[in-house]
């Protein structure tokens, strides 16, 4: 497969200088008011300028030259912050110029809606509505997403899945759906338009990956409530400290009050500005990490939902198998010989354009030499496999040859006056134990034997399962096959239960009684007849080669259309919320460090016995508050790639999870501002800037 390539870079150019003018962008109220962390040090900043403006004129109780480098340095946090969310907007807007590219101004065939003809008018394909029928002849381009309702045409889709090989869509089955801006490369198509302009798949794409657009989740408001509680908690106590400092200084008859510059500075340091200024940026990030994996979210709740899945569902075909079943084996009935019975399979076969037909009809060919037959010499009328009767085959001469599900044969002999055998039976028992899938052939009322077909589980999957049940989710198999073979293949692979003989109704079902018991359930379906289960899932990823309905009822869509996918989905949700976790548990902590670094400094003149407090040693008061200032700038800088590509996942437990954030972030929190600190004081000191 080859993937879309979007330069997505930390360090690409572009970016980085588009995403340095949006940090400036950002500096008005209007913006910095949708952060209200960081809206606390944007005031800070105002107020601190205005004094150092006063400071000019020789009425200031600090000296002009420091209240200039805190105000430069808060003017920095805020343009940091600012910076952080500008590099994970210009990445999703790198991925949203790849997604408009493939946008372009289509003339449409639009037919006559009572009947459709070879008579068409053209019309701009932005005219288009809901309901509306088109004509696409071969290298015409898809004007809007619909739904194909008659013909059938190899299609383009590369523009939006960045896949070269063209796909087939054709009307009636769960291949019908085209989205606008692929091109048709053979044959025709008739499609009823199914979306309005500006609400297409691709512009809910764009409009999803552009970050302007991105509505916080509900983890993120939760968390944005917190920072906002803690952030009012430290402003009160500060606001505080100037009249107790004032009092202090009355009543001991000397020192001098703490200023107002300095309470800026202590309260930009005390609030949780390291995470306030990078959250927006991990939630931009995670967004931009499920496109970069071609999955396209449509609400950013469904991203974070996929860290909190507890329940997969997983479909048996192409996800933990690898789909392509092969004849293997034989099985005729007591009486039967093995090439009566690979007769009868061939010629039952012979219409049959599956992977698995055609390997029937090369197993009877290689081991009993069995020539294909001149299908019109025959005379043969086929018999098509469909859903209801579960068996397809022919009719020649007098002789109906079926193949197909055990009990479904079961039935056909019974309407054709026969018995069912019961070494038959046994036979279908045995190859569904084994895992494989057992097909009957019969000749009219006579049961013929059995053949078996082999289904392959993926390699590696089983660790991956593994995996997934080291973090506590439980893995669950569905299959339309029966409870012995999805029994098998449910061992074999290592998920944690199956549901066999899988209907709609029982996989909407399944998913609410999950639902039922607090769980959050993630699922991958493709067809109309997937759409109620997906939307009922909490994480619901539809395949993009899927029907429309599905990818309506979905809140995800893969535009590579591979079920194992889901899984990157989960591990990716997982990483954003891991993510976020550790930062907040790093900014929460490095506050103690800002802490011994300002309060010593501050309250030095007015209390000489706090330097007892000053653990780093600070050259001086001045140099104390400045260093942490700096130090709380710069540290959102530095932290900025670890919030845009996540940190490393690992398939742990909650509770080791907790331990390693504690022990790295938490502990880190600590310790680096320490050292941060004290190597800019030393700085500042070599330098004599303080």
């Amino acid at each position: 497969m080859t993937s879309k390539s979007v330069s997505t870079s930390l360090f690409e150019r572009d970016i980085l200088l588009q995403a340095v003018l949006d940090s400036f962008a950002k500096l008005t109220p209007r913006q910095q008011w949708k952060n209200p962390v960081m809206f606390v040090v944007y005031l800070g900043s105002l107020l601190t300028t205005v004094l150092w403006l006063q400071a000019l004129t020789g009425q200031s109780e600090e000296p002009a030259g420091f209240i200039l480098h805190v105000t430069l340095w808060l003017w920095f946090t805020v343009l940091f912050a600012n910076f952080a969310e500008a590099v994970a907007e210009g990445r999703s807007k790198a991925q949203a110029a790849f997604l408009r590219s493939a946008k372009r101004d289509i003339t449409a065939k639009k037919l006559d809606e009572a009947r459709y003809g070879s008579n068409y008018s053209k019309v701009p394909g932005s005219s288009l509505r809901k309901g509306d029928v088109v004509l696409i002849e071969a290298g015409d381009f898809v004007p809007g997403d619909g739904e194909v309702i008659e013909g059938v045409a190899s299609v383009d889709e590369s523009a939006i899945t960045g896949e070269s090989a063209p796909v087939i869509r054709e009307s009636g089955g769960d291949f019908s759906s085209v989205t606008g801006g692929t091109r048709v490369l053979s044959d025709w198509l008739v499609v009823r338009i199914s979306v309005n302009p500006g609400e297409t798949f691709l512009d809910r794409m764009i409009s999803m990956v552009e970050s302007a657009k991105r509505q916080k989740t509900p983890n993120e408001i939760a968390l944005t409530i917190l920072l906002v509680a803690l952030t009012l908690v430290f402003l009160f106590a500060t606001v505080t400290l100037l009249p107790f400092s004032l009092y202090s200084v009355s009543s001991s008859g000397s020192g001098q009050p703490i200023s107002i510059t300095v309470l800026v500075a202590l309260l930009v340091c005390l609030i949780p500005t390291t995470i306030g200024g990078l959250l927006s940026a991990i939630g931009v990030a995670g967004i931009g990490r499920m496109m970069q994996k071609n999955v396209v979210a449509t609400s950013g709740r469904a991203v974070e939902a996929a860290g909190d899945v507890d329940v997969l569902l997983l479909d048996k075909t192409g996800t933990i198998t690898l789909g392509n079943r092969q004849a293997s084996t034989f099985i005729p009935a007591r009486g039967v010989s093995p090439d009566q019975l690979a007769d009868a399979a061939q010629l039952a076969s012979l219409a049959d354009e599956t992977p698995e037909g055609r390997s029937i009809v090369v197993l009877a060919k290689q081991k009993f030499g069995i020539r294909e037959r001149d299908v019109r010499s025959l005379g043969a009328t086929f018999v098509h496999f469909s859903a209801q009767t579960r068996m397809s085959g022919v009719n020649l001469a007098g002789r109906q040859i079926r193949k197909g599900a055990a009990d479904s044969i079961k039935q056909f002999v019974a309407e054709q006056g026969g018995q069912f055998p019961d070494d038959i039976q046994k036979s279908v028992t045995d190859v569904a134990r084994r895992g494989s899938t057992p097909l009957v052939v019969a000749d009219g009322a006579k049961a013929l034997g059995v053949i078996e077909l082999k289904d392959i589980v993926k390699g590696g999957i089983k660790e991956r399962f593994m995996e997934l049940r080291q973090m506590g989710i439980k893995t669950i198999m569905i299959t339309g096959d029966n409870r012995l073979t999805a029994a098998a293949i449910a061992a074999e692979a290592g998920v944690d239960d199956f549901l066999a003989e899988a209907t709609p109704e029982a996989k909407l079902s399944l998913i609410r009684q999950h639902q039922a018991d607090g769980r959050l359930v993630a699922m991958t379906g493709d067809g109309t007849n997937d759409a109620p289960a997906l939307a009922q899932a909490d994480v619901a990823v539809a395949m993009n080669s899927g029907t429309q309905a599905a990818k309506e009822a979905g809140n995800m869509v893969d535009l590579d259309s591979n079920p194992t996918k889901l899984i990157e989905i989960v591990e990716t949700g997982k990483q954003m919320l891991m993510t976020r976790g550790a930062l907040t548990t790093f900014s929460i902590a490095n506050d103690v460090a800002k802490y011994f670094a300002i309060i010593p400094a501050a309250f030095a003149t007015t209390y000489p016995a706090l330097n007892v407090l000053n653990v780093m040693g600070l050259a001086t008061p001045a140099s104390a508050i400045l260093s942490a200032v700096i130090f709380n700038a710069l540290i959102i800088i530095a932290l900025i790639p670890l919030a845009l590509t996540g940190i490393r996942y690992k398939p742990v437990g909650a509770e080791k999870l907790l331990q390693n954030n504690l022990l790295v972030y938490g502990l880190g929190g600590l310790i680096v501002p320490f050292i941060g600190i004290k190597l800019i004081d030393m700085l500042l000191l070599t330098l004599n800037l303080v």
